[in-house]
């Protein structure tokens, strides 16, 4: 799918507010409403770009994650699918470096994470599982940075962010009769939802349709204080995702780059920070798995 520079400006619109009213979104980007209308939907039928809500991981009890280096004594990609599958792994991918996989996992307590990491050390062709435990996260698109302001959530709030992780677009309408409520009684629902904080409804966008089709991992040890070299890269925009973390490495993250000379530079950059001991890098080869919106959901 080629993007032209429209196509891109009601993308940037969508990852901001996925919900965006057609006629909203057309003034924002200068076009008709019908014209708009018929962007997004060609945009969503591509499958580069869905727009989904993504649930503040409180609301999901998810108080623990790891960054996964694994190794293979075979083929890696079978193993890759097989973890991929697994509900407690958002993010899985190919890469080249030391290890042939790399993997995320989110889960509800340590005692859930550790239990996932032994499953996957279990795997057949699985040779050695290296975690980094995520402390704090830095800088992450897809997650809300402040708890949720909405009291305790009943079973129709559920049922209704079920249904906008699957369609961050879906009419008020149609969610209304899925849900069991009146029009106007879901639309107040779900707008409690999102001013509380519960989810965010946005534009998930495959990178190299927004010209950063180069991933690239990296895990940086530290000499002293860890606060300001975070802060430093966090504030890069090459930085698309940065954790502090224990285990090999103080920092764990991913650069998002529209070539390899950028990925390079920006590895350059950060081994010339103050602080920094060393940098551990790979190249994401082939994306696997990226459903940030269904943590909790079997794929």
């Amino acid at each position: 799918m080629d993007l032209d520079h429209t196509d891109l400006a009601v993308v940037r619109e969508l990852q901001t507010d996925g919900r965006l009213t057609y006629e909203t979104l057309a003034q924002r980007v200068g076009l008709s409403r019908p014209a708009t209308r018929a962007r997004v939907q060609r945009l969503l039928a591509g499958g580069g770009v869905r727009v989904v809500a993504v649930v503040h991981p409180a609301v999901r009890e998810l108080t623990a994650s790891a960054h996964l280096s694994i190794g293979a004594t075979g083929p890696a990609e079978p193993v890759a699918r097989t973890i991929a599958a697994m509900p407690q792994a958002p993010f899985v991918t190919l890469t080249a470096g030391s290890r042939a996989i790399m993997a995320e996992l989110r889960t509800k307590g340590l005692a859930e994470l550790d239990r996932a990491v032994e499953s996957i050390r279990s795997l057949k062709g699985v040779d050695v599982v290296d975690p980094l435990i995520s402390l704090e996260h830095l800088k992450d698109p897809y997650l809300l940075a402040s708890r949720p302001e909405v009291p305790e959530l009943d079973e129709t709030d559920r049922l209704i962010l079920d249904e906008l992780e699957r369609d961050g677009r879906l009419p008020f309408a149609e969610l209304a009769e899925r849900v069991g409520l009146s029009p106007g009684a879901a639309r107040a629902r779900t707008l409690r939802l999102l001013d509380g904080g519960v989810a965010k409804v946005l534009a998930l966008v495959r990178p190299e349709l927004l010209g950063l089709g180069f991933l690239c991992g990296f895990a940086v040890r530290l000499d002293g204080e860890r606060d300001a070299v975070a802060r430093r890269m966090a504030a890069w925009d090459r930085v698309s995702f940065l954790s502090a973390c224990v285990g090999r490495a103080e920092l764990v993250g991913t650069i998002s780059a529209e070539s390899l000379a950028a990925v390079r530079d920006t590895l350059e950059d950060m081994r010339a920070c103050p602080g920094v001991r060393a940098v551990e890098s790979w190249i994401h080869l082939e994306l696997i798995k990226e459903r940030y919106d269904l943590t909790t959901h079997p794929s």
